[in-house]
Formats: structure tokens, sequence, C-alpha cells
């Protein structure tokens, strides 16, 4: 499953902006558009890429208070802990991680209210959390 610097260019290309046609990356690299075209399918095929998305700006569309927020469980609930976070709206992304806490969740909120509400009714009442620790997010630099 080798990746070569033509591929490397395009996925630049496309996560800077996932909305560019073959013609347009084909145009930009030096490329047929039907290259492009088949090295994007060949990609996806081995799951290179995964899938295309839309990033939003929360703020713009009324989550003012995004966190991310470490969460401890008790060790054997902890996939089962981590599937149910992903269960909740509002939670964004979940992974389990090593170091300061075992699961992290990226969190969307209107408000601090909204987001203790969350961290509250949802995630401290599921089965196994032991402890919750937020940090919201003051300004995205990057991604």
């Amino acid at each position: 499953m080798v990746v070569d610097q033509i591929d490397l260019k395009i996925l630049e290309l496309l996560q800077a902006d996932g909305s560019l046609t073959f013609t347009e990356i084909a145009r930009k690299l030096g490329l047929n558009e039907s290259t492009v075209r088949k090295r994007v399918m060949a990609l996806r095929e081995r799951e290179v890429i995964r899938k295309f998305t839309v990033i939003i700006d929360p703020a713009k569309i009324g989550f003012n208070t995004v966190a991310i927020v470490g969460i401890d469980v008790d060790p054997s609930k902890l996939l089962e802990v981590a599937h149910r976070l992903c269960e909740i709206e509002e939670v964004k992304r979940v992974a389990t991680s090593t170091g300061d806490h075992m699961i992290m969740a990226e969190i969307w909120a209107r408000d601090g209210r909204e987001l203790s509400k969350i961290m509250s009714e949802s995630i401290g009442k599921i089965e196994g959390v032991k402890k919750i620790c937020p940090s919201i997010i003051l300004e995205k630099l990057k991604g």
C-alpha cells in the first residue's frame, strides 16, 4: 500500500479544499483529469481517503462554546462508554487515548450552561464514567 509523491500532492490539495474537482487538481499538478480520477478512486478503495466532509465553524451556527473533554472511566467500561459518547448529538468527536485521560471528546454547546448540562446529565450518567475534565477552546488556530 505505497502512496507516492503524486498521491501525497493530491491528498494535500484535497485536505486544503475537498471541493476541488478532478479537473482543477489535474490543472494544478500538470496531470490528466483521468489520472487524478483514477488515483483518487484508488485512494478511496484503499481507504487512505475514508470520506469527504465539510468543516463547519461552530460559532457561525450558534455553538459558542466548544470544549475538549477528558473523561476517565472504569477500564472495563472503556469501549462501552466511548460508544455511548458517540450517541450524544453534541459530542462531535470521540477518541480513546493514553496520557491524562482515557477518552477525549469534542463537545459543541450553545453556551457554558448547556456544556455543564451535557456533562452532568448526559455524560456523567453513563455507567463507568469516573471523572470529566473539560477544557474550553478559546481560539482554534489550525484544523
